[in-house]
């Protein structure tokens, strides 16, 4: 393999890397707005808050792999906000110092939703 091709490579994979913290990054501060601005819905401490973005986003991601739908509010109407109340749901279930109860998971999904249109970043991974 030549230089460049072997170069061309590193830069895909360290490109690969930044997106997906980026994506984190970003999925933590909509997360950390959307309990803010969200009775019932809270999250105890940076690690939760951390954990849970992590958690979001890989459920997220298997939803996209596995079924063509992304959970997102505005992205594909009732369906995508549907999912995104189940998805902040059923983040309590794997992370602690997150709790969420049902009409908070609808009403945070619509939060969520209006944050995350707001603030710009990579939608795809």
């Amino acid at each position: 393999m030549s230089d460049n091709q072997s170069n061309t490579r590193s830069q895909n994979t360290t490109s690969t890397i930044w997106q997906i913290v980026g994506r984190l990054i970003v999925a933590a501060i909509v997360l950390a707005i959307t309990a803010f601005f969200t009775p019932g819905f809270h999250i105890n401490n940076i690690w939760a808050l951390g954990l849970a973005a992590i958690v979001l986003t890989v459920m997220d991601y298997l939803i996209v792999k596995f079924t063509g739908l992304h959970a997102s509010p505005f992205g594909k109407g009732f369906v995508g906000f549907v999912l995104a109340a189940i998805i902040l749901y059923l983040t309590q279930y794997f992370v602690a110092g997150y709790t969420i109860s049902w009409i908070a998971a609808i009403i945070g999904a619509l939060v969520y939703g209006i944050v995350d249109y707001i603030i710009p970043g990579e939608q795809q991974m």
